[in-house]
């Protein structure tokens, strides 16, 4: 994994398909090692020192880094990542940015904001692929300045608040609903709107990715895209070690969880 997915408390992600990775190979008696790495690390020497017989690849990595995991020649698989030629497992993140903007269409909302991560990360381009999408499957205009990335050189909550803030405060009519490329960055949103007295759903409707515990509990409840975190990882210990599989590229179903954040109560 790479070092911007180790912190749990940022990432809750991450941690339920860990735990998938970890209960696939009990069963299979096999014993797993963690190893965090970032782009200034020596992966080869920490490779060395773990000595895989195979290695699963979690979430984003930079394209050097894959390369170098790639050259080792060991059995591998990408999980929450993609790559030609390689087996991977993935959400189907694009299907699931259409429920969320389907979702959203059909509460009458018509100017969704999509507050976007790096598209570096395989699974956001996806979603943002999907946002933009929906708009001509629907038969609307897409406005591009819609379409608020987070700054990464904040934590992530700041950034995504201060883009929830930006989409507030730009000319023009403000947007009726965001959607937002995970829960916490959804989370995040909806305080920054609840702090500036923007009701949320009766005049932003909020809609987030994941399905993280937090999601729930929050106030209103957020609706969210549920995902299989812990199948994510689960099948990717699975392909890993097929030896003929039937398909190299896996992707996991997801379904829509309406909760209060995008469901205005009828008088």
């Amino acid at each position: 994994m790479h070092r911007q997915h180790n912190n749990f408390a940022v990432s809750p992600f991450f941690s339920h398909v860990l735990h998938g990775v970890e209960d696939a190979c009990r069963e299979r008696g096999i014993v797993p090692s963690v190893l965090t790495a970032g782009p200034t690390d020596d992966v080869i020497q920490q490779m060395r020192l773990h000595a895989p017989d195979a290695v699963a690849i979690a979430g984003f990595v930079e394209p050097e880094t894959l390369a170098t995991l790639v050259a080792m020649q060991r059995p591998l698989v990408l999980i929450d990542l993609w790559a030609p030629g390689l087996r991977s497992v993935n959400l189907d993140n694009a299907a699931g940015a259409a429920l969320a903007m389907r979702h959203l269409f059909e509460q009458g909302r018509k100017r969704v904001a999509f507050i976007g991560g790096s598209l570096a990360h395989f699974s956001i381009a996806q979603r943002a692929l999907g946002y933009r999408r929906a708009f001509f499957e629907a038969g609307l205009l897409f406005d591009p300045s819609l379409e608020v990335t987070i700054d990464a050189g904040l934590d992530p909550d700041t950034s995504a608040a201060r883009a929830m803030q930006q989409s507030l405060e730009a000319p023009g009519p403000r947007p009726d609903a965001v959607f937002a490329y995970n829960d916490a960055a959804a989370l995040a949103a909806l305080r920054a709107c609840l702090a500036r007295g923007v009701r949320v759903p009766e005049d932003i409707a909020i809609i987030g990715f994941d399905d993280i515990p937090a999601a729930a509990h929050a106030t209103p409840p957020l609706s969210t895209i549920s995902v299989g975190k812990e199948a994510l990882g689960r099948r990717g210990v699975e392909l890993l070690l097929e030896e003929a599989p039937a398909e190299t590229e896996v992707r996991l179903p997801v379904h829509l969880i309406a909760r209060a954040s995008t469901l205005v109560k009828t008088p």
